[in-house]
């Protein structure tokens, strides 16, 4: 039996968060997968179903994100499970959005939703980190995981979710390799994203075209002598040196 915990904040309000990506990848698997309707228990909601031929337990901890870990210490320990046996969804700041990876153990990157997992489960678990892009400050942090996902967000984020449930069964059966390969196509067919975007060149200030125009012409010389220039010094009063 394989344990999948897609993490995130339970309710409406954070529904559409950045740091509930892991609940969407989890409804995602359980929509193309025919999985049983969620249910409650292990104080997370739980859906269960059958994946390449193994039995999965999808899990979304409904006890917000810092205490993740009690509730999937809490199922891994009613099923006599290990940490080989499950595998952790999650955003992650340090990742431009879009961006994932896939490792089992590892540190935590700060992320609260992890150290409790952690300190419940050990970490010689698989987790699968959904960059949502960094904002900069550290004052912006928490607004920007908080925040809801942008709608131009949709362009690689429907893709990257829809390849995750379309592909789970190479997670399941743990060809990770396979599998992060996979969702690497699916984003690569996506509209760019932000920071890959080539930057359009500099636009060049107003009028500074007709500028070196204005330089490159030279006016023409004064005539010096002839009839034009004794006509010039009656009129100015100029005078020969």
């Amino acid at each position: 039996m394989l344990v999948i915990a897609g993490l995130g904040n339970p309710g409406p309000r954070y529904a559409r968060n950045r740091h509930n990506i892991g609940f969407m990848a989890a409804d995602a698997i359980a929509r193309r997968h025919s999985f049983s309707p969620w249910s409650k228990k292990f104080k997370a909601e739980i859906a269960e179903g059958t994946i390449a031929g193994e039995k999965v337990l999808l899990l979304k901890p409904m006890t917000f994100m810092n205490l993740s870990g009690e509730s999937v210490g809490e199922a891994m320990r009613f099923y006599k499970l290990t940490p080989a046996d499950l595998v952790v969804i999650h955003d992650e700041l340090d990742l431009g959005a879009g961006r994932v990876r896939l490792k089992t153990g590892g540190g935590n990157g700060g992320h609260n939703g992890l150290k409790s997992i952690d300190a419940h489960c050990g970490k010689d678990y698989r987790r699968l980190r959904l960059g949502i892009g960094h904002p900069g400050p550290k004052e912006m942090v928490n607004g920007h995981v908080l925040g809801d996902f942008s709608r131009a967000d949709g362009e690689w984020l429907d893709p990257l979710l829809d390849a995750i449930a379309d592909d789970a069964g190479l997670l399941v059966e743990g060809h990770n390799d396979r599998f992060l390969n996979r969702l690497v196509r699916a984003l690569e067919k996506a509209p760019a994203l932000p920071d890959e975007e080539t930057p359009s060149p500099p636009k060049k200030p107003a009028g500074k075209s007709h500028i070196h125009q204005a330089r490159d012409h030279k006016p023409k010389a004064v005539p010096q002598s002839g009839p034009m220039a004794d006509m010039l010094k009656k009129l100015f009063g100029q005078r020969e040196d």
